[in-house]
């Protein structure tokens, strides 16, 4: 059994919470923005808080994570974003450790390699970094989130694509405050064994979970995926669309929004 000890964040640190309007998506012109940026175990972690149309809230809060190479920004979240949005929930999300705003010309590419790289076993190799202090972002996120009062922050739920599923689920098995989560194209068997999410999951149970899967993902191994969620404890259940890894068609999306909004009592 993998020791969690180390995944969890200082909830004493201080959070250092900063909030500030901001344009919205170019693809989203309706939906109100907010700047976040917050402390995070030494970092500096920025954040994009989308809101609905109308209205004061509290809104519910779906935590929406990126892919390997992606970011907060990433044009395909503004697809998933709005409809969710638009439907009553407010979307927070962060630049993993090593993306976004926070990529290194040196470092970035080592980590996706060492991601490829299925159980590196090196208790000090970079992906085990990164996924050690992006369990803690996430933590500290929905801490975040607490601090706002648009959010409510007793609703909250996550969703990931690719690398958002792998790092989020590792978080799921940590931190006990969402209530259910949506996990798309991801699978077990990556990085090192103390973040590999096989070895976490299963403590999300018994909050319920939607996965979401590619049948020609070329990407992620069906095994891979197959094993995260026999990984997952009840109640659980897995949709399979007739996609490749980048092309997740509408249906999926959808799928994963009703599933959340059923659970968010939206």
């Amino acid at each position: 059994m993998a020791d969690l000890s180390r995944l969890v964040a200082q909830r004493g640190e201080s959070l250092g919470l900063g909030a500030w309007d901001a344009p919205p998506p170019e693809a989203l012109p309706d939906l109100r923005a907010r700047r976040l940026e917050f402390s995070s175990h030494g970092d500096r972690v920025p954040a994009r808080l989308l809101l609905p149309p109308s209205g004061d809230g509290p809104f519910p809060v779906v935590l929406l994570q990126h892919g390997a190479g992606g970011s907060k920004d990433a044009a395909y979240l503004d697809p998933v974003a709005g409809p969710w949005c638009r439907g009553g929930a407010a979307v927070l999300s962060i630049d993993f450790p090593l993306h976004g705003e926070r990529r290194s010309e040196k470092l970035s590419e080592r980590m996706l390699e060492a991601l490829a790289a299925h159980h590196e076993a090196d208790p000090s190799s970079l992906f085990l970094d990164v996924a050690r202090q992006s369990v803690r972002d996430l933590q500290r996120a929905l801490d975040a989130a607490e601090a706002l009062p648009e959010i409510d922050s007793t609703r909250c739920a996550y969703a990931g694509f690719s690398l958002g599923t792998i790092l989020g689920a590792t978080f799921l098995g940590v931190d006990p405050r969402p209530r259910a989560a949506a996990l798309a194209i991801g699978g077990g068997g990556f990085g090192p064994p103390e973040t590999d999410p096989i070895h976490h999951l299963g403590r999300f149970a018994p909050r319920p979970l939607l996965f979401v899967a590619a049948e020609r993902d070329e990407r992620i191994p069906r095994e891979a995926s197959e094993a995260l969620f026999a990984a997952a404890g009840d109640p659980k259940r897995i949709e399979w669309f007739d996609s490749t890894h980048s092309e997740l068609p509408g249906k999926a999306l959808k799928a994963m929004w009703l599933f959340l909004r059923e659970e968010l009592k939206v």
